[in-house]
């Protein structure tokens, strides 16, 4: 799935409000927390998407100036009326090919983005060329599809819909689950000094805002589209109803944080 066709037909307010709290909110929070003491002067985001990151760095950082970006019009729009701060710039760049000078930013921060790119290698790459010297890039992916229970029983329940099962969950957001390979694509990018640590975290569930927000205002909505038009009730209904058991509960979320560091 090419990065630009991400938010073709979802809807970023239902995305933001349902999405963000369910599966990006806890480690937003978490980024923020390790990016605080870090004291950055300049921080770039790629793959923004609705500034859930976005906002959680400007608190997390007050003395920084951000640049939020991303491929998508509709999203960046969204952020922008969301995120109303002197110190945050939003634009829309490719992450695979950043219109920054070398070595202008401290920070790079992309967050459940990187597994959306077609060149994983050379977005990498541009976070290090637009880094300064002992700047750090951030870079977070979901585990393991097994270790992530709310996404793995929607994509069952949407699956038993259709003969044909659409995998969006493991050809999307889960189709870059392997620390080993994010590190090897970090190394063949250029980073010499790189750290990944599985983080296990959690977010409270409700049913009813969990499948709206995976059905309706995410990129599965195309899948499910392209399969049948006229499914997406039956799809929100049968993810409500795979996601019942957990309803009012804390669902558990695995995601590799890797930390790389332009030493040269």
């Amino acid at each position: 799935m090419a990065e630009t066709d991400v938010f073709k037909h979802s809807t970023p307010s239902l995305y933001d409000r349902y999405m963000g709290p369910l599966l990006f909110e806890p480690y937003a929070r978490h980024v923020a927390e390790r990016v605080g003491p870090l004291q950055p002067s300049e921080i770039l985001e790629t793959a923004a998407g609705t500034g859930i990151v976005t906002r959680a760095l400007r608190d997390a950082a007050p003395e920084a100036r951000i640049v939020a970006t991303d491929v998508n019009p509709a999203v960046i729009g969204f952020a922008a009326e969301q995120v109303q701060s002197e110190r945050v710039e939003f634009q829309i760049a490719d992450a695979q090919n950043l219109p920054f000078e070398d070595a202008t930013f401290d920070l790079v921060v992309c967050l459940f983005g990187i597994m959306f790119f077609p060149d994983k290698i050379r977005a990498n790459a541009e976070a290090r060329r637009v880094l300064r010297p002992q700047g750090r890039y951030i870079v977070v992916a979901f585990d393991r599809l097994d270790l992530n229970p709310i996404p793995r029983a929607a994509g069952k329940a949407v699956a038993s819909l259709f003969p044909e099962n659409p995998r969006y969950m493991e050809r999307g957001p889960f189709s870059y689950t392997d620390a080993a390979v994010m590190e090897e694509d970090l190394r063949a990018a250029g980073f010499e000094a790189v750290e990944i640590e599985t983080i296990e975290l959690a977010s409270r569930v409700s049913a009813r805002d969990a499948a709206h927000g995976i059905v309706l205002g995410s990129p599965f909505r195309t899948e499910i589209e392209r399969l049948d038009a006229s499914a997406l009730e039956r799809a929100t209904e049968a993810v409500e109803q795979a996601l019942e058991p957990w309803d009012g509960k804390d669902a558990p979320l695995s995601a590799h944080i890797a930390t790389a560091t332009r030493q040269g």
